[in-house]
């Protein structure tokens, strides 16, 4: 059975944990030439060997434009230009409104927003025509969630990035489109937390706002990020694909 992603070269921002990692795993298994990114090299390091099939990372902050020249400069000295592109690096920050700090929300507005715009302008001379660039929102996007203002402005705003930049692209045959998650079980819950009592009490609000009654599995994920980046998805141009276990629907 022919690999839907032979010979393309992908790169995966946030690539060495969660929905990030679960990506890069499933693309390569689908053939592709894999590229991560993170911002700790450990991470970074163990991220490439359980992807194996040849993926290398690039320590990077997406925050950082230096870093994102340095990045596709490396990437095109040595496998030239990109297929397909993950813009998933985020982070994930949560505090009442009146305990928001400004420090708090320009780390979240830099690495959320600046971030991925700036991923995909520093790629342009990078991607080949015909590319698929795929954008990593979130169901908070759209649904009011407390303690969520500043991280859910973010991913609404790369909501809105994904109309403009496929408008902008289209007639260089690059299909933009975004994938939204819904409450998905990765490390994200420890960073909002301080304790394995908090987690579960989170996991399990999270849980009961979905109409399956669980929160995603970063595979779950993965697999519609494999379906925009695919020739499977080529009629789809600035669309949203939602896989949120049924919060946004029901």
């Amino acid at each position: 059975m022919a690999k839907k992603l032979n010979n393309k070269v992908a790169l995966v921002t946030g690539g060495s944990a969660g929905i990030g990692l679960a990506i890069a795993k499933l693309f390569a298994a689908e053939g592709a030439k894999v590229i991560i990114t993170g911002r700790r090299e450990s991470a970074l390091n163990d991220a490439v060997a359980a992807i194996g099939n040849g993926a290398w990372g690039i320590q990077a902050d997406s925050s950082s434009l230096s870093d994102l020249d340095r990045l596709y400069s490396t990437i095109g000295e040595k496998v030239g230009k990109i297929d397909i592109l993950i813009a998933n690096a985020a982070t994930y920050i949560l505090a009442p409104l009146a305990a928001f700090t400004e420090e708090m929300f320009d780390k979240q507005s830099n690495i959320n927003f600046k971030g991925t715009f700036f991923t995909v302008q520093k790629s342009l001379n990078y991607l080949n025509d015909g590319a698929a660039v795929v954008l990593l929102s979130s169901i908070a996007n759209e649904v009011g969630v407390p303690n969520h203002s500043s991280y859910s402005a973010t991913k609404a705003a790369i909501r809105s990035l994904g109309r403009s930049f496929a408008a902008e692209l289209v007639e260089r045959g690059i299909r933009v489109n975004v994938l939204t998650p819904g409450p998905i079980d990765t490390a994200v819950f420890e960073q909002a937390t301080s304790s394995p009592a908090e987690i579960e009490m989170m996991k399990s609000a999270m849980a009961a706002m979905t109409a399956v009654k669980r929160i995603g599995k970063p595979e779950e994920i993965a697999a519609g990020a494999l379906f925009l980046a695919s020739d499977d998805a080529s009629f789809m141009i600035g669309a949203e694909l939602t896989i949120d276990g049924g919060i946004k629907s029901l």
